[in-house]
């Protein structure tokens, strides 16, 4: 239906607005495919659960005196597929430094896109045809951005809210980790965002960060998400860490809450505090670019301005999201990983999609060769 209206509208456009005009009002209620669930906890108590059908109906449920305990929302995606049962549960931050497991797949940037989600952690043996965590005792890492450019942005989301319960369960671990989009569309920042999203707020009568708000499910767990993280002697962050962080003086749990402590602020009220300012710009872990470009407005690091860094957050490996590489780069002698490609021309052409760092002898520092496997 989508793809039929998407032909149809251009083409009525040749014959005048008032088809066009018709043809777009037919499509704005059917056409918007599966969305949700959100959950909104409102001021009296009660909790809203909205969702909307493969049909574009909303259903909408309200809950006077809360979720009944075991609640569990359904989700399915865009196109009806990837059903599955999520249980909404009490989230805490996790751990944000812990022994690296004998495997940790690692992913950034998925950008809405469950097919591709679901193709990589599928094939590579994280979670099952039920979408069930199958990865056991290891660690899934994915380096934010799960934001824009796509239309299963929710239902990754709850996959990733679900993944991190089932991983904890069978010992195992789920990082998601903040990127920039995540603040970017909380704050308002809708420049990627697809317009399906516009549509289905508006269909709920809400504003597009009022679907995942502080009142909300999916907010909640967003403000427990982690920017920074390290297992062993590696270090995850969604852009880099450039030579302004050890300035800052702030130990990597003060980064953590620090950034989330403006998630749901706008761009003013988080420029207006020097260090939040810093945190949520170039110099800072979502946005900076100096690792990867060597123009000069990135602040490109130096060599000893990597050792710097590495040797103030006691690591010996950076992986690394945010700016889209043709494949998965080592950079700094492998000292860097950047892990961002774009996923649908990576996929066609065999080059790499993701990386798979597998644990070295027991007690040793640093990685052996060969623990760095690009998944392709």
């Amino acid at each position: 239906m989508k793809k039929l209206f998407g032909f149809l509208i251009p083409a009525l456009m040749l014959f005048g607005s008032g088809f066009a005009a018709w043809a777009e009002a037919l499509c704005s209620g059917g056409c918007l495919g599966a969305d949700g669930p959100y959950l909104f906890y409102n001021s009296d108590g009660s909790v809203r659960l909205s969702r909307i059908d493969l049909d574009g109906n909303v259903l909408d449920t309200v809950f006077v005196s809360g979720l009944p305990e075991g609640f569990c929302v359904r989700v399915e995606g865009q196109s009806g597929k990837y059903a599955f049962e999520v249980p909404v549960v009490k989230k805490c931050r996790p751990d944000w430094n812990y022994r690296q497991a004998r495997k940790t797949f690692i992913l950034s940037d998925i950008h809405g896109k469950m097919d591709i989600a679901v193709e990589l952690l599928m094939r590579n043996g994280i979670v099952d045809k039920g979408l069930n965590w199958s990865f056991g005792r290891n660690h899934l890492v994915v380096i934010g951005d799960v934001f824009d450019r796509g239309e299963d942005v929710t239902q990754i989301l709850w996959l990733l809210y679900k993944l991190e319960d089932e991983a904890e369960k069978a010992g195992g671990r789920l990082s998601f980790l903040l990127g920039n989009h995540e603040p970017m569309v909380l704050a308002g920042d809708l420049r990627y965002t697809e317009k399906k999203y516009l549509d289905v707020a508006d269909t709920l009568g809400l504003t597009v960060p009022g679907l995942y708000g502080a009142n909300t499910e999916l907010g909640r767990w967003l403000a427990t998400r982690n920017t920074i993280e390290k297992a062993g002697r590696q270090i995850f962050v969604h852009a880099g860490l450039g030579p302004e962080m050890p300035r800052l003086g702030l130990s990597i749990p003060e980064i953590n809450v620090a950034v989330s402590s403006a998630l749901f602020k706008d761009r003013t009220q988080r420029y207006a505090d020097p260090i939040l300012k810093t945190l949520y710009t170039n110099p800072g872990p979502v946005w900076y670019r100096g690792l990867v470009l060597d123009d000069e407005r990135y602040n490109p690091i130096t060599p000893g301005g990597l050792d710097a860094v590495l040797d103030y957050f006691d690591a010996d490996r950076m992986f690394i999201g945010h700016t889209v590489m043709d494949d998965v780069t080592f950079l700094w002698d492998g000292r860097v990983i950047a892990v961002n490609v774009d996923y649908e021309e990576n996929l066609r052409s065999g080059r790499g999609m993701a990386v798979l760092l597998r644990r070295g002898h027991s007690g040793q520092k640093g990685l052996r060769r060969g623990s760095v496997i690009v998944v392709r």
